[in-house]
């Protein structure tokens, strides 16, 4: 064997060990950080507590610094919320940008039929961010009452826990990216803050939204034509969506058919038993033409 190969092969020798821990060290983080996300991921979800109360004596910031309490936003409008990260580069941005695009879509408007409140999950960030969020959000629905109906909060880590456990929001914190992982949704409650509906992921069917706030409002917004709808159209909580119910549409024919009907009946009746009119004597004698009388 060739000196020079002699020294490479004792060099390798020495270093190969410590190669090889780095590479196990490597790996080993790498399945571990796999792991941790993955379990992070299992922990993460938007469960429905329909009909449950959301907790309205929270105390939490709006974007001006004020204190307030979360059942200031709770009187007689239906109230949507939404939780995010105000740092949140993708997600959370795609959730407010969907909801944006619906709010939009939809013929309420905020601030006038119901009411908006964005609440941050990240304990850290401040009332000049909230703001900042409003200034953007409230400037893009380029229609009046975002300004007065769509509000910015934040809080501490023990009322952002508390109402997330309440409306069954599961969000899990990732040291790793420094980012939170959650859930993407919104809810709405009642006037009196009970959970009415939930609507899953980053976009949001103007007319699920419709119809969803016209039932969270208790009938207290909404046409006549919605509550048509609301007849033929169901809530399905397994999807957050509203589909069509084949026996609504049935019962909306038949009760169509019976006012047809009816009103068939009724004018058929209303022909045969009418009183016949009394015709008087004739003045006229027919074939006759009038006589022309000669003058003198």
């Amino acid at each position: 064997m060739q000196r020079g190969t002699v020294a490479n092969y004792r060099s390798t020798r020495h270093w190969l060990p410590t190669m090889v821990v780095l590479l196990t060290t490597i790996l080993c983080s790498t399945a571990a950080g796999q792991v941790q996300r993955k379990n992070i991921a299992e922990q993460v979800g938007l469960d429905q507590r329909l009909g449950e109360q959301v907790p309205l004596h929270l105390a939490f910031r709006d974007e001006a610094g004020k204190q307030v309490r979360l059942g200031d936003y709770f009187h007689d409008k239906p109230v949507i919320m939404v939780l995010v990260q105000y740092r949140c580069p993708m997600l959370c941005t795609e959730v407010l940008n969907g909801f944006l695009k619906s709010s939009q879509a939809v013929q309420f408007q905020m601030g006038r039929d119901y009411e908006v409140v964005t609440v941050s999950i990240d304990p850290r960030e401040t009332p000049p961010m909230a703001a900042e969020k409003k200034r953007h959000y409230a400037g893009r629905y380029r229609r009046q009452g975002a300004e007065q109906g769509w509000h910015f909060l934040t809080g501490d880590q023990q009322n952002i826990d508390v109402l997330a456990k309440a409306i069954g929001y599961r969000y899990r914190y990732d040291k790793a990216t420094d980012q939170y992982a959650h859930p993407s949704g919104i809810v709405l409650a009642t006037p009196g803050g009970r959970l009415a509906r939930y609507f899953y992921g980053i976009e949001y069917h103007p007319s699920d939204l419709r119809l969803g706030l016209v039932e969270s409002s208790e009938n207290r917004i909404g046409s006549p034509v919605d509550q048509v709808l609301l007849l033929c159209f169901h809530y399905d909580p397994a999807t957050g969506k509203y589909g069509l119910v084949i026996a609504g549409v049935l019962r909306l024919a038949a009760l169509a058919t019976v006012f047809v009907l009816g009103g068939y009946l009724s004018l058929a009746f209303y022909r045969e038993f009418r009183p016949s009119k009394v015709q008087g004597p004739k003045s006229k004698v027919s074939g006759l033409k009038p006589t022309a009388i000669p003058h003198s």
